[in-house]
């Protein structure tokens, strides 16, 4: 059954000033598993034993495109030791998104070295994969269509999608023997047309379609993502709880 994650992106203000205490209130809430975005200085020990006191599961790792790159070994080793088999490339700098073949074989060899280590690597887009076009295609779809799924594997963000002016489900469905994790989130548009992101429910996204075809596709795990939030994040997430557990109530086939 797919299960409920956060990406603890959204509440770093709070892991930054106290790591242990967040991830017990994370817990509290009804989240099922921690995606990372940084560790804070923690030792992969210290990360283990959190994970072990609050039953959180290491979901997947946020890992910058040049840790990848460049420090792969390093970082497959400490997400085995917290018992996490997941590392994600959540993001492309801008100056770099002129040279998608390059990147892509960079992709390629680190695919292929998390594959040989037993781990999955996964791609997470923004908006620009979808409104940027090579070879008449979005960049998303030419990667996909590049790389092979035993070396990379994808993490949906939605909300992008949606932003970008294309459909989530149809993505979902497109890629569902390619994706064991979704980002989950809603959003709405500010005046001039940027996104906000807001907590679940509270925006214009079709999140209980996300969710439905998320599901039916097999996916692991949804994993709520809020950027930016206006409020405490600890609330934001919280009331996003809230959504989940009357989609649950009404039909949803999700246990938290």
């Amino acid at each position: 059954m797919t299960q409920v994650g956060l990406q603890l992106y959204t509440v770093r203000d709070a892991m930054e000033q106290d790591f242990e205490g967040t991830l017990h209130k994370v817990a509290a809430l009804g989240y099922q598993g921690v995606e990372f975005a940084g560790y804070f200085g923690r030792t992969a020990e210290q990360v283990k034993a959190i994970l072990d006191e609050t039953g959180l599961i290491a979901l997947g790792a946020h890992t910058p495109y040049v840790r990848l790159r460049d420090a792969l070994d390093e970082e497959i080793a400490f997400n085995k030791a917290i018992g996490n088999t997941t590392l994600i490339m959540p993001f492309l700098e801008e100056e770099d998104r002129h040279r998608w073949h390059e990147i892509f074989a960079d992709m390629d060899k680190i695919g292929q070295r998390c594959a040989d280590a037993g781990v999955i690597f996964c791609y997470h887009n923004h908006e620009f994969e979808l409104t940027q076009h090579l070879d008449g295609q979005p960049v998303l779809d030419v990667m996909f269509s590049k790389l092979p799924a035993e070396r990379l594997q994808m993490e949906l963000d939605t909300c992008w999608v949606h932003y970008a002016g294309l459909d989530p489900v149809a993505y979902i469905n497109k890629y569902a023997d390619r994706l064991p994790l979704v980002h989950w989130k809603d959003m709405a548009k500010r005046e001039d047309g940027s996104a906000e992101t807001v907590e679940l429910g509270h925006g214009e996204v079709d999140i209980k379609a996300i969710a439905d075809a998320a599901i039916q596709a097999g996916a692991a795990w949804l994993v709520v993502e809020q950027d930016y939030c206006a409020g405490n994040p600890l609330d934001c997430i919280g009331e996003s709880m809230k959504w989940i557990r009357s989609y649950a109530n009404n039909g949803g086939n999700i246990h938290v």
